[in-house]
């Protein structure tokens, strides 16, 4: 049987029984009941009538009960504890309803305890630890377990990350709602920053200065827990002060909400735009509506100078918990009325309101597992943000949702911890000044950090300070609030959210692994170009056009295909110089000297032909000797060592995810430090994150690579304390410095800065120059210039006569014939 069973069930034992004082009932005597009430408060007002109307109810339906005695105790704890006296000792009552601070409480319950007198409370606060210390201790307030997750949901719902709670200064609050609402917050990413105690009675003084120090934090969403007497105070010097405005938040609980129907209109007015959890119950009942109407009747009478005349929660309990003395189970009005550990069972719906102008609109609803909703009939949609409920009345009615927080007028610098032994320079080079001023900061971060402030709708001045160690332990101190946030290359890792929070990332995320291997390999659709240097490429060119054109000079006079426009005859030079590396056109030209230079240039053209293949087949047989393809489980097979950064989290990401072993792990400090360690060989490959490659590639290009294997970790971010206002806005900016591309003109600056020549590698080596082939161009081109020389002298200096009548019976058709024999020849066979 359940531990609620067996309270109630013994609870009901004790009225069965005797007296405590061994006087038994005589079958003329009812059983007495106790109920010790504040006639001055409205609670204490509803609780009376709805009492005598559960009792006169129970007599109709069972045809008797126990006899009510009613007694004032005008809200003070020791008229509470005399008027319980009073009861046990002359009216022998069984129990005792009622009280409604938890003053009372305490002082009656350590009487009925003594007395063995069961004392039912109808306080709407109970510490955890009352229903222990005193056994005959019930109360019908609700656990506060739900109510907090509902107050944490409307947080969750704006994004507000910090809060602060104004509470009533007593053990009771203190210890029934902070370690519910501290545990619902946590599990949002949001915390309580401030808790203000105000006494249940402050001076005017006391109450303005508490909430003037409330106002200069930069918190801008309160929590209220407080009676409704307080709250009320709370409220008008709030609104005195210009905290009832524009960018404030305030929520209140159930036990301002549920009697603010009590409230006159200039005292809601005070509230406008406060969001406000409600205790729900079913209007819809004809239990409830009966009841409904007899108590607006009886109220009425008994109080003719109320003008509100709905029965609160309070009335409500009060007649539950009047039935719960005649019955272990009931189904009150309010709903399943039974006790776990000395509570009732709480409930899992509340109605939100929302305060406009001197009342109030309903909002929705929260149910415990669904999140909020418009309504709780069947089918209603139900969402974890209570924008689905539509637009709220914020106070100084704006429509949009308050940031939350203030944005300082005068901030005061943010304490930056900055890693001062950064791997990679490029991204934190913390440099001393020699006048001994605060070291200077510089990098990547810092530069990403400069553009994300430029974006932030206010001034975000820094004060930067280096510090060493491992970055783990840097996080750590955003935990401990020794800085206000730590900016640089930290990677983002979940094991360290437990620490802080980080913003997006602002450099690309992943684990690369970096290689050394020499030979560059060009693209293989160019290969065809590499045996030759530019320079080689070019020279071959000149020298096969001066050689066609020296043929063509010499030849044109014998030759009518040879002479023409300038057009023509530049393509017969094109042709002649570059099919003289294919095939001899010696036996078809005229003049020895052109004969002459064509054989000088042939022997060079066989052996410029030959030097290319041999070299273009080198090239090709070196591109399949490539290097063994590298991954992890060759390099964990062989035994190989691996480095990685000394600081960083790669190392135990080595070990314990991809099962290298520890011996095989070498930790490097610098970027020299891993060019070395590959080079030598010391290392098989190096493990780095992806902005770290980008930048080693970028200062040695020479012969190192990285793998196509990519593993998904890190991602640079800036950290920030749990539940900071400033982290959102931070995020925001990043993204926008992404997406504008002011980012990638960081990196490129960054990466701009080194540049790399690589040397000589097995490729160059491979490709040929000038210098191979400059003595054979010197004889083809000296050849051909004499040749060019000679026939220039032979052709326009005097000649003989007979010279002179012998070209002029010299038929050109004759060598234009002999000159192209096998063209013709050939097209001869073709027709």
């Amino acid at each position: 049987m359940p531990a609620c069973y067996h309270q109630v069930l013994f609870f009901f034992i004790l009225l069965a029984l005797p007296s405590s004082n061994g006087i038994r009932n005589t079958g003329t005597r009812k059983v007495g009941v106790g109920a010790i009430l504040n006639y001055n408060s409205r609670a204490g007002k509803e609780g009376k009538i709805a009492m005598e109307m559960a009792m006169d109810d129970f007599s109709t339906h069972f045809f008797g009960g126990p006899l009510l005695h009613l007694r004032n105790s005008q809200g003070d704890p020791l008229q509470a504890v005399s008027a319980a006296k009073n009861l046990i000792n002359k009216h022998e009552v069984r129990a005792i309803i009622g009280m409604e601070t938890w003053e009372e409480v305490a002082f009656t319950a350590e009487l009925g305890n003594n007395s063995q007198v069961p004392i039912l409370s109808l306080t709407m606060e109970f510490p955890i630890w009352a229903s222990k210390r005193w056994a005959f201790l019930l109360t019908v307030a609700r656990s506060q377990n739900s109510q907090m997750r509902a107050v944490a949901g409307i947080v969750q719902s704006w994004g507000w990350r910090r809060v602060a709670v104004i509470y009533e200064e007593v053990t009771l609050t203190t210890a029934g709602i902070f370690p519910h609402l501290i545990d619902a917050l946590r599990k949002i990413n949001s915390e309580v920053e401030i808790l203000l105690p105000i006494p249940s009675f402050p001076s005017d003084n006391s109450l303005i200065e508490s909430l003037e120090k409330l106002k200069r934090s930069q918190c801008r969403v309160f929590i209220v827990h407080t009676s409704l007497h307080l709250a009320s105070s709370i409220f008008m010097e709030a609104k005195n002060l210009g905290m009832v405005d524009k960018g404030f938040v305030w929520i209140a609980t159930t036990r301002i909400t549920n009697q603010i129907e009590s409230l006159n209109s200039s005292m809601i007015s005070s509230m406008q735009g406060l969001i406000g959890i409600k205790s729900y119950f079913s209007h819809m009942g004809k239990s409830y509506q009966e009841f409904h109407s007899r108590f607006r009747t009886l109220f009425s009478e008994l109080y003719p100078n109320e003008s509100n005349l709905e029965p609160g929660i309070f009335a409500l309990q009060a007649y539950d918990g009047a039935w719960a003395l005649a019955q272990t189970i009931f189904k009150g009005l309010t709903g399943d009325f039974s006790f776990v550990d000395g509570y009732l069972v709480p409930v899992n719906i509340f109605r939100l309101i929302n305060v406009v102008g001197k009342s109030y609109r309903e909002l929705g609803f929260w149910s415990e597992g669904l999140g909020f909703s418009k309504g709780i009939t069947k089918g209603s949609n139900y969402n974890k943000s209570m924008i689905i409920m539509g637009n709220v009345f914020w106070p100084g009615g704006p429509r949009s949702a308050p940031m939350g927080w203030k944005v300082p007028t005068n901030p005061i610098p943010l304490k930056i911890g900055v890693p001062a032994n950064s791997t990679f320079r490029e991204f934190v080079n913390v440099v001393d000044n020699e006048s001994g001023n605060e070291p200077q900061v510089h990098g990547f971060s810092m530069d990403v950090l400069k553009a994300v402030r430029e974006l932030l709708p206010y001034d975000m001045p820094c004060e930067f300070i280096p510090v060493k160690g491992s970055y783990d332990s840097l996080i750590e101190t955003v935990q401990n609030r020794t800085f206000d946030a730590v900016v640089g290359d930290t990677s983002i890792l979940s094991y360290r959210f437990k620490y802080a929070e980080f913003s997006q990332p602002c450099s690309e995320p992943g684990l690369r692994i970096l290689v050394y291997d020499n030979r560059r390999r060009p693209p293989r659709a160019w290969l065809f170009k590499k045996p030759f240097s530019t320079l080689l490429w070019v020279s071959t060119g000149v020298v096969n056009l001066y050689n066609g054109f020296v043929v063509l000079v010499i030849e044109r006079n014998h030759n009518q295909h040879l002479r023409g426009s300038v057009l023509n005859q530049l393509g017969i030079m094109i042709w002649l110089a570059f099919t003289t590396l294919f095939r001899s056109n010696g036996d078809n030209l005229h003049s020895n000297l052109s004969r002459m230079a064509m054989v000088v240039w042939l022997f060079v053209a066989l052996v410029i032909t030959s030097s290319y293949i041999a070299s273009l087949t080198s090239l090709l047989t070196l591109g399949q000797l490539d290097q063994t393809s590298i991954n992890v489980e060759i390099l964990k097979s062989s035994n190989a060592k691996v480095g990685c950064d000394a600081n960083s989290y790669i190392g135990k990401y080595l070990e314990d995810v991809l099962g290298f072993k520890p011996a095989n792990i070498k930790n490097i400090s610098t970027s020299e430090e891993y060019h070395q360690a590959l080079m030598r060989k010391e290392i098989a490959a190096a493990f780095l994150e992806i902005p770290y490659v980008k930048v080693f590639l970028a200062k040695h290009c020479d012969g190192f690579s990285t793998l196509s294997q990519t593993f998904k970790v890190g991602g640079f971010g800036f950290v920030f304390p749990r539940g900071s206002p400033v982290l959102p806005d931070i995020s925001e900016a990043i993204l926008n410095v992404s997406e504008s591309g002011k980012l990638r003109e960081l990196e490129n600056s960054m990466l701009a800065s080194h540049n790399c020549s690589a040397p000589e590698n097995d490729y160059d080596r491979n490709i040929l120059d000038l210098s191979s082939f400059w003595g054979l161009f010197v004889i083809t081109l000296g050849t051909s210039t004499i040749s060019l020389l000679l026939f220039t002298f032979h052709q326009y200096w005097p000649s003989s006569e007979s010279n002179q009548e012998h070209q002029s019976q010299h038929d050109p058709s004759e060598d234009e014939m002999y000159m192209f024999a096998g063209e013709m020849q050939h097209q001869k066979h073709r027709n």
